[in-house]
């Protein structure tokens, strides 16, 4: 009999993991279309011919820093797909009716290495090499990993640094 209610708890705390999951992946979505200052991001094919204001930044493995020290915000799902990291050069047009079209036009260095999926303070990190770098959810959902999955990640070559990597790949 004692292992229906074991059963049962280990259900609970999937079901739970779950929707801590989906609830962060909600949130990084309205962050990704609202941006930090409640304005729309309208994100579009970079292959459009677009014509508006065009800022350079550096990827800080979350949002693009123009060179005022502004922050505009890169769609998770796109910095995630495209597996920016810490230093990448991006272009972000804005256009005339207020889309934010962004471009990555300087990869720096990287390397690949292999490490595991863990989460604390409600969010993802991947354990590598003695330390944590933290993660998109982004990429956890695109990738479907789970907590204790092996992956390889991509991380700045020449920042040892580093906080942010992104996924390259699920073991």
């Amino acid at each position: 009999m004692s292992e229906l209610p074991e059963k049962q708890v280990k259900r609970l705390r999937s079901l739970i993991q779950e929707a801590e999951t989906n609830l962060a992946a909600a949130k990084e979505l309205l962050i990704s279309i609202i941006g930090d200052d409640d304005q729309i991001v309208t994100p579009r094919s970079s292959q459009e011919d677009v014509s508006g204001k065009v800022i350079e930044g550096v990827f800080d493995g979350q949002i693009m820093i123009g060179p005022d020290g502004k922050s505009y915000p890169v769609p998770a799902n796109y910095a995630s797909k495209s597996k920016l990291v810490e230093g990448d050069i991006l272009k972000l047009t804005i256009a005339d009716d207020g889309g934010f079209i962004y471009k990555q036009i300087g990869p720096i260095e990287r390397r690949q290495i292999i490490g595991t999926l863990v989460q604390h303070d409600g969010a993802y990190y991947v354990e590598a090499n003695g330390r944590e770098y933290r993660i998109l959810l982004a990429s956890v959902t695109y990738f479907r990993i789970s907590i204790g999955d092996q992956v390889t990640i991509v991380v700045p070559e020449d920042n040892p640094d580093a906080t942010w990597a992104a996924v390259e790949a699920a073991l």
